[in-house]
């Protein structure tokens, strides 16, 4: 299994040679567009200044031999009926009628006319532009041709500069790329060996992480539980009851925090490797695995936001909100965003609205938490009823047994027997306090194989 570090880098390698490809291309294609433009507006513009000085229809051999010298580009003047009366490259006499090139047509009706022709002439591709011009009131059309290979020679060295330079940008970038994965590195270390040493019980300082915002938000929870283990240890010393019941709870949070990030590491780190080992999968496959690896970190995301919601409960520090709210209107939103995870469920509703005062993310954090636990563990339909003083989940699942029911309002709680397991023991425990928040009570009614109801009482 790779280190993050190393799935950033490699990842990043990927995308290095693909942002380098791109742009490459790109600016490849980009740029010699840009330089044709140029090179036609270059040979429009002499053929411009070329027919001011032409002046006298008996000089303009000369003028041309001159401007030839000058520009090294090949001339053509041709009448308006076609006949070439001045070739710079060639013997004019030996040149067919040129009324119906392409550039000569264009430049008839519109004045200009350009295209890129390989010349039999000469046996070379050339860059043809060609304009209409009047002399001594006669039509007279220029053309003016460069040849497209030293065009080309031009480019690829104008080419090779550009990529040059977007070589080193992404050079530096990767450079950059690789010292910040060793700082993920070094902070991840740190944060691994921290609970190391919480897990050896050998804690006597505090991490921190001045990095980014995440690392300083876990370092500062990691000290949090520190702090409360280590309040806990000085307790166990005078009560040997409370030091083994605290050492419990301290293998529980491990235990929870590792069966639950374990499953969704894994998958991330395969559908990962997956991706990185054959780049030719097909585009459906990956889109299926990069929708896994995202669906499975938001799955972490929010086994962390429970922890940190928990200990904010725990604490007495969650702001709360309070507003008149319906219920059904909740209810029916909970079981909206539930409806497609439980395609074969239905949730129905009983009773008639009631308007409460609650803090309504709160409330709707409740009632999320105990539908979904009724679909999971249900084979049948789940009943909501809301009455003028309760409101019960009611489903036919697998049941709790009667001695559990005392225990699973307690942190870091499971039920693991029957196949019924509350995640990592906080569900019931933030439903219980976030319930204590607005002054409503939860009942619980069980029985093994016959369902469950859960009853806010308010």
């Amino acid at each position: 299994m790779l280190k993050i570090h190393q799935l950033f880098l490699r990842i990043y390698g990927i995308i290095f040679v693909l942002i380098f490809l791109s742009i490459s291309f790109t600016t490849y294609f980009w740029s010699k567009n840009i330089y044709m433009d140029q090179i036609e507006k270059n040979l429009s513009q002499n053929i411009d200044s070329l027919s001011l000085v032409l002046h006298n229809i008996n000089d303009i051999q000369k003028v041309a031999k001159e401007f030839k010298k000058r520009t090294n580009l090949r001339i053509t003047i041709i009448n308006e009926n076609g006949k070439v009366i001045v070739e710079s490259d060639r013997d004019k006499t030996k040149m067919g009628n040129h009324k119906n090139r392409y550039e000569i047509i264009h430049a008839k009706y519109d004045g200009i006319g350009k295209i890129i022709r390989y010349s039999k002439t000469l046996d070379k591709e050339l860059l043809y532009v060609a304009k209409k011009v009047k002399l001594q009131d006669n039509t007279y059309y220029i053309r003016l041709a460069d040849y497209t290979d030293k065009i080309q020679k031009n480019f690829i060295k104008l080419s090779f500069h550009v990529i040059a330079i977007i070589t080193i940008f992404l050079i530096l970038a990767f450079i950059v790329t690789y010292f910040v994965s060793i700082k993920i590195k070094n902070e991840t270390d740190s944060i691994l060996k921290y609970l190391i040493d919480l897990s050896d019980k050998k804690i006597n300082y505090e991490i921190s992480s001045t990095y980014t915002q995440e690392f300083d938000k876990i370092a500062k929870l990691l000290n949090k539980v520190a702090q409360k283990l280590s309040k806990k240890e000085k307790q166990k010393a005078k009560q040997t009851a409370k030091l083994k019941l605290a050492n419990r709870q301290k293998d529980e949070i491990i235990s929870a925090i590792s069966h639950e990030f374990k499953n969704p590491i894994a998958i991330i780190s395969g559908y990962s490797e997956t991706l990185l080992a054959d780049p030719d999968l097909p585009e459906t496959m990956k889109e299926k695995f990069l929708n896994k690896i995202q669906s499975n970190g938001n799955k972490m995301t929010q086994i962390i936001d429970k922890l940190r919601l928990s200990l904010k409960l725990e604490e007495g520090k969650q702001q709360t909100t309070f507003s008149k709210c319906s219920m059904i209107t909740i209810c029916k939103r909970v079981i909206s965003d539930l409806k497609d995870k439980y395609k074969d469920h239905e949730v129905s509703i009983e009773g008639e609205d009631v308007i409460l005062d609650v803090d309504e993310t709160l409330m709707e954090m409740v009632l999320t938490n105990l539908i979904e636990n009724a679909l999971k563990y249900s084979e049948n339909d789940v009943k909501v009823k809301i009455t003028n003083s309760y409101i019960s989940i009611i489903d036919k699942g697998i049941g709790i047994e009667e001695k559990e029911l005392s225990k699973i309002n307690k942190k870091f709680y499971r039920v693991s027997k029957n196949g019924w397991n509350n995640s990592l023991g906080l569900g019931l425990f933030i439903v219980h306090s976030i319930l204590s928040l607005h002054n409503f009570k939860l009942e619980v009614k069980s029985k093994i194989h016959e369902g469950s109801e859960f009853t806010i009482k308010y």
